[in-house]
């Protein structure tokens, strides 16, 4: 069975309990984003290779790839792929990894996304969209035979957009959810999600459940964006912490 662990589940700026955003489907050897939850990655690697597929550039889903100077030569890891648009790879080349930033240069592959979809290892199929955001996001479907994932952050929800057919049916959604009902207007402003509005687009493409991710980092951890409101309209519905592990 192939299980998603929540390293980092946070938008923005850490927490003392949320590190930003990263997710690890470890049997995969597959990373969603790099923010600061990368760290954790070690104990959890079974493959020889990572690939480490990024959303957008915006330093809370980024910063994490500067970790992967301490992490590849301590660990089995032999090949480390980085996935994204190529105008977002290359700032990140040019400026994360400014030598006045950060110098030393990293033994990976940094691999722009193209027109048409990607075979990873394990018969994983990875399709891709665009996704509204200040700067632009990217969407992730990830499908294996028997199961599938689709990741998509940093925008706002939207029940009859253009992503609707491109994560129709996964056996799980990670959805971000920065903002609870009551915020809605200034998600809309931030290009950011609201809870009743990310449960709608689940119930519209009929997915099996949802993970709701990117968390307010200054919401309590109890009830971060009203989970109930959530359930009311898709009841498959969990709030994602770190540390959690959901089976795919």
């Amino acid at each position: 069975m192939m299980r998603l662990h929540c390293l980092g589940t946070a938008g923005y700026h850490p927490s003392e309990t949320r590190h930003t955003s990263c997710y690890f489907v470890p049997e995969a050897g597959l990373v969603l984003d790099a923010g600061t939850g990368l760290f954790r990655l070690p104990p959890l690697l079974r493959t020889t290779h990572l690939d480490i597929f990024l959303s957008h550039a915006h330093l809370d889903h980024v910063i994490g790839l500067t970790y992967l100077l301490g992490l590849i030569p301590t660990t089995p890891v032999e090949c480390v792929r980085i996935r994204g648009e190529a105008e977002k790879l290359q700032a990140v080349r040019q400026h994360l990894f400014s030598a006045l930033i950060f110098p030393a240069q990293l033994d990976v592959q940094w691999l722009p996304l193209e027109k048409s979809d990607l075979q990873l290892p394990e018969k994983c199929v990875v399709s891709w969209f665009p996704l509204p955001h200040p700067g632009g996001s990217v969407g992730y479907r990830f499908q294996w035979p028997t199961r599938s994932l689709a990741y998509v952050t940093d925008t706002t929800a939207d029940p009859i957009g253009n992503y609707i057919k491109q994560i129709q049916g996964v056996d799980l959604l990670l959805h971000e959810c920065n903002f609870g009902d009551d915020q809605a207007d200034w998600a809309s402003k931030t290009g950011h999600s609201w809870t009743s509005r990310v449960a709608s687009v689940a119930k519209v493409a009929k997915v099996r459940q949802l993970l709701l991710t990117h968390l307010d980092p200054r919401a309590p951890d109890h009830d971060p964006i009203g989970l109930a409101a959530a359930q009311a309209i898709f009841p498959a519905t969990t709030v994602a912490h770190d540390g959690l592990v959901v089976p795919i």
